[in-house]
């Protein structure tokens, strides 16, 4: 099974993933994961990307394809695979169908967790963090004390990135991104879209419902 998950951030993608590649013991492929590993191994291609990385500059599409490839082909990608976070543009969908011509593993699924702007943002701005690791949110999980940490007892802060205005912003440049490639995928007659305001699980249960109609 061979699968592409579209979600914008705050839509439970990662959580989804994480889900899915245990229910069909596939890999959860992300471009930030292999990219650095190929760096740390100091691939030819990783010493590719470290170049433009070390500039602050966009790796591009052709050693981040020839990356994704080399990560598709190994042993634990035989039974399928999820890609997380990858398309990103309509020339990185099509080189990305080149190599699975290739290598004949084609998308079989691509999965689009839809959830309205609002919800999102009240989702994301509501997340307080702690420098020992946990999360909470003002709605959903709230601390014991408010502002104070249960587990450590520091104080809470707000990512700067989760805050109202930066996280509408990132919803836009999101869907700038996003809508071409939900066309794109449309018209391969492969893309779902998937409800995300319900309940974990029964978002889990209807991709598997989705998921399973490929299989």
């Amino acid at each position: 099974m061979n699968i592409i998950l579209f979600g914008p951030p705050g839509a439970g993608k990662g959580t989804q993933a994480q889900k899915l590649s245990k229910e069909y013991n596939i890999p959860q492929i992300s471009t930030g994961d292999i990219l650095r590993a190929n760096v740390k191994e100091g691939t030819p291609l990783g010493l590719a990307a470290k170049s433009y990385m070390d500039k602050g500059a966009l790796v591009p599409d052709d050693v981040l394809i020839g990356i994704i490839k080399n990560r598709l082909i190994q042993d634990d990608c035989k039974g399928g695979f999820l890609l997380d976070g990858y398309p990103r543009t309509i020339p990185q969908a099509e080189a990305l169908g080149k190599i699975l011509k290739e290598i004949n593993k084609p998308i079989e699924c691509v999965i689009n967790i839809i959830v309205p702007e609002k919800d999102l943002v009240e989702r994301i701005s509501g997340r307080w963090m702690s420098a020992c690791g946990a999360s909470y949110h003002i709605q959903f999980n709230p601390p014991k004390k408010s502002g104070i940490c249960d587990v450590c007892g520091d104080k809470l802060y707000q990512r700067t990135d989760d805050t109202a205005d930066a996280v509408t912003q990132r919803l836009k440049a999101y869907q700038s991104q996003t809508a071409p490639l939900v066309d794109f995928y449309k018209k391969e007659g492969v893309l779902k879209d998937i409800d995300g305001t319900k309940d974990i699980d029964v978002v889990f249960e209807e991709i598997k419902k989705l998921v399973n109609k490929f299989k």
